[in-house]
């Protein structure tokens, strides 16, 4: 049952920023528009208020006081302290049932116990004009309510990381009103995964569609420790325009005895071919078209390839945010017609993961 500390995806309730942040918001706008996305419900910034309190809040705003975004020794030892604070405070009991009634509602969705993903979403984070990608954290493969219970709280503690704290001084964010939402999501079995834009990041082209894919979980991608496949496509017809094969050395996969993520080795074999069939590109590349004519903007999402799924069913949304360095600005006057359509592509588009912060580890 859904109260003012949960919300589910498919609950049905107009989402609210401020109750669900960034990626919370998303997910139930995603799941409102029928789009293919994991389900999961929102542990909402009313609960993190609870958890923080007034004396709590005190606290963290005291030890914020006059941090010099210049003084990144200073940001560390006061980022430890708060998170400290956060871990060994006692979360209140009303919001620690609100919470385990919405896990066993979401467990008894499956015939079996399914693994969540446990998700920050911050109030402040993917806005228009401003990315907060990969700045709090991401918990895969958990099992059973108490370790999502604690990474709950490490999610919570995470607002104050270091990166995080750094990035609000320097973009004159203020920390007053600040709050964080937490997702818990079913986990994917993915067998391929990776990012999308909606136009072509080096020049903010909107009449291409740029993917980067690499087998297993798209944490390899987005960290950049494999160098992906980089595909550009014509956002009308969906034709490749350019493709460059990533090498793809490793994965990160589910091992199924421990239930948990561990990386391996990708023979060559498989390392020198696009890790995503015609038919996934196709339908990657027109979830991010979906995604795009929902939201009016041009979108950054991730996705993935659930091997547990049917081939037509297995490509999932797991976010979309709105691209923020092109699409504020005005687009380029469209060149006069000519018979061979779109302009062709000089060279090979760089990987959009330099152009996206890091996901991962929705």
């Amino acid at each position: 049952m859904t109260n003012v500390f949960i919300e589910h995806f498919d609950d049905g309730i107009e989402p609210q920023l401020e109750n669900l942040g960034g990626k919370g918001a998303s997910l139930v706008t995603m799941t409102a528009a029928g789009m293919p996305v994991p389900p999961g419900f929102v542990i909402t910034t009313s609960a993190f208020d609870s958890f923080i309190g007034t004396t709590l809040v005190e606290q963290i705003n005291e030890l914020l006081a006059g941090l010099d975004a210049d003084d990144v020794a200073a940001v560390d030892e006061i980022s430890a302290k708060i998170r400290a604070l956060i871990l060994e405070c006692p979360v209140p009991e009303d919001v620690r049932e609100a919470t385990h009634v919405a896990y066993e509602r979401l467990q008894s969705q499956f015939a079996t116990q399914v693994p969540v993903a446990v998700r920050s979403s911050a109030t402040a984070e993917d806005l228009p004009d401003a990315s907060f990608a990969g700045q709090q954290d991401t918990y895969l493969w958990l099992n059973g309510y108490d370790a999502v219970t604690e990474h709950i709280r490490q999610c919570w503690a995470s607002l104050f990381t270091s990166r995080a704290i750094l990035y609000r001084l320097k973009n004159d964010i203020p920390n007053e009103g600040l709050s964080m939402a937490v997702v818990v999501q079913k986990m994917v079995n993915s067998s391929a995964a990776g990012v999308a834009m909606t136009l072509d990041p080096t020049n903010g082209d909107r009449s291409k569609i740029t993917v980067d894919a690499s087998y297993g979980v798209g944490e390899t991608v987005v960290s950049g420790t494999v160098t992906p496949d980089n595909i550009q496509l014509d956002k009308v017809t969906l034709d490749i325009i350019t493709e460059h094969i990533g090498e793809k050395h490793v994965e990160l996969i589910c091992d199924a005895a421990t239930n948990s993520l561990i990386e391996r080795d990708v023979e060559e074999a498989r390392q020198h071919v696009r890790s995503l069939t015609d038919d996934q590109l196709t339908a990657v590349a027109q979830l991010a078209k979906r995604a795009e004519k929902h939201y009016g903007t041009p979108q950054d999402i991730e996705w993935s390839v659930d091997a547990d799924l049917p081939d037509g069913e297995n490509i999932l949304l797991l976010q979309s945010r709105p691209e923020t360095v092109h699409s504020a600005k005005k687009p380029a006057a469209k060149p006069a017609a000519t018979t061979g359509g779109f302009a062709a592509s000089l060279g090979l588009s760089s990987s959009i993961t330099s152009m996206t912060a890091s996901f991962l580890k929705s």
